[in-house]
């Protein structure tokens, strides 16, 4: 039997450049985001909701960052014949709103990233440029 694991964490650092990588492209684009990092276990990295984003965009952003962590998949991965049931049986807290993406670092999952306030491309876009810019897997 196995005790314990040695794993890759997101760290703080890590946190901090995927949000500046975020909201550059989110200037980039022209489209004020909420930008939400969760580690692994869905806890809380970081967030911040950009001048001008649309303020109920952070409630999405949030469950779209804790449902890519928590399947290890994009959001929109969810089979579609899933999505409202499971929607409903979690209060909102899994979506299948594009803009969810794993953070995944040398085959391992370290957390997910939740974007929200533009179009489904838009929030896409902005988060594999916060993967891009600490080297992990984008979709």
């Amino acid at each position: 039997m196995q005790a314990f694991k040695t794993r890759q964490i997101l760290t703080h650092a890590a946190t901090m450049t995927m949000l500046s990588a975020a909201i550059s492209k989110a200037e980039e684009i022209g489209q004020p985001q909420c930008i939400v990092i969760v580690d692994a276990s869905g806890e809380l990295h970081g967030e911040i909701r950009m001048t001008g984003a649309k303020f109920l965009s952070r409630k999405s952003a949030t469950a779209k960052a804790r449902t890519a962590a928590s399947n290890a998949a994009p959001t929109t991965a969810i089979p579609e014949s899933f999505r409202a049931p499971i929607a409903a049986a979690t209060g909102g807290a899994v979506t299948a709103l594009p803009g969810g993406l794993p953070i995944i670092f040398n085959g391992e999952l370290i957390g997910g990233i939740g974007i929200g306030s533009g179009s489904g491309e838009q929030d896409i876009a902005v988060a594999n440029a916060a993967l891009e810019s600490i080297g992990a897997d984008t979709f």
